[in-house]
């Protein structure tokens, strides 16, 4: 039953890599003009000593993704492609590869953005909790106020706020960027400390905004469980209020919780847009506006793509990891 269900979940992620790929395909399509050819012609027009290599690039264009040919034969081709994890080359960047710049971006982002939503998922939850349950201290209710008004500020405008207070008037961090101008990326300590410290701002800025949100959704699911037959029956044992608090009651009100992290996970490419372009921070999202203000079309259909599957491999990831946290979930039920 476990083999047939993880099967069948297995499909249903490839069939939505397939209608991602698909759809990244037939955009361009919907119009009569080539988008393609129209942005290389561009650059191959501005002269200099690009001209001849842009103009060989148009041809290879042609050539490789058969753009003389029937549709038809144009999206078998670049299906082959797709399965190869072959996304083309930059227009912007020729000769590299758009799966080689979003290889450069891509931990950037997940570095910042997942470490960034993980401790606010758990800082958010805990403190949820804490503020609805009977037994806790009453000083964690002093949080729900500045906790709802941190929840409706978006990230783009935390993150505004904290470079003119902690980096502009204080220059307590990094006004923005990955590491300090004329640093030489690599594996050593002082490498390290610069990317920690530049990533201290945008990443207080997300869980500042999404920890509200965190902690407003789970003190609404341990309102509810409390009046739970099971919670009485716990309490009629007489076990531990420590034991009831997280075995019983934030067990059960986390389940809704993990649902929305894994949506909140598989959308980190797109969520770091705004981030990255505030602090001006070298991950997927500052590649994708980029690649849209110099026309990148294929940088732009990869970013797409992998924010897509992205979200689909979450979507299987918390369908496997929901019978661990639930036993009354059964594989193939």
């Amino acid at each position: 039953m476990r083999l047939r269900y993880l099967l069948r979940r297995l499909l249903l992620l490839a069939f939505i890599i397939w209608t991602a790929a698909t759809i990244n395909f037939f955009i361009p399509k919907i119009s009569p003009r080539n988008p393609v050819r129209e942005k290389l012609a561009q650059e191959a027009l501005r002269g200099g000593y690009l001209a001849e290599g842009m103009e060989q690039m148009i041809e290879a264009y042609e050539q490789k993704f058969g753009l003389d040919k029937p549709a038809w034969q144009q999206y078998l081709l670049y299906m082959k492609d797709i399965v190869r994890f072959d996304l083309g080359y930059s227009i912007a960047f020729y000769p590299k590869k758009v799966l080689d710049l979003i290889g450069e971006a891509l931990p950037w982002t997940l570095g910042l953005l997942t470490v960034s939503t993980i401790i606010a998922f758990t800082f958010g939850s805990v403190i949820g909790a804490l503020i609805a349950w009977p037994r806790a201290p009453k000083f964690f209710r002093v949080f729900v106020p500045s906790l709802v008004v941190l929840s409706a500020i978006p990230f783009y405008l935390l993150g505004l706020l904290l470079i003119y207070v902690l980096a502009f008037r204080w220059k307590l961090f990094p006004l923005g960027g990955g590491y300090g101008i004329g640093t030489i990326p690599g594996w050593n300590l002082d490498f390290i400390g610069q990317i920690l410290r530049h990533a201290m701002l945008p990443a207080l800025s997300i869980v500042l905004a999404q920890a509200g949100g965190w902690a407003i959704g789970m003190r609404g699911m341990m309102v509810t469980v409390e009046g739970e037959d099971y919670m009485n029956f716990a309490e009629a044992k007489g076990l531990k209020d420590s034991r009831i608090f997280f075995r019983y009651g934030v067990r059960n009100a986390l389940l809704p919780q993990v649902t929305s992290l894994a949506l909140a996970l598989g959308y980190i490419v797109s969520g770091a847009v705004l981030v990255e372009l505030v602090f001006g921070y070298p991950g997927i999202g500052t590649l994708l506006v980029r690649s849209i203000s110099s026309l990148d079309y294929f940088v732009i259909y990869g970013v797409v793509f992998v924010l897509i599957v992205a979200i689909g491999v979450a979507l299987l990831l918390i369908d496997l990891i929901y019978p661990l946290l639930d036993p009354r979930i059964k594989y193939g039920e």
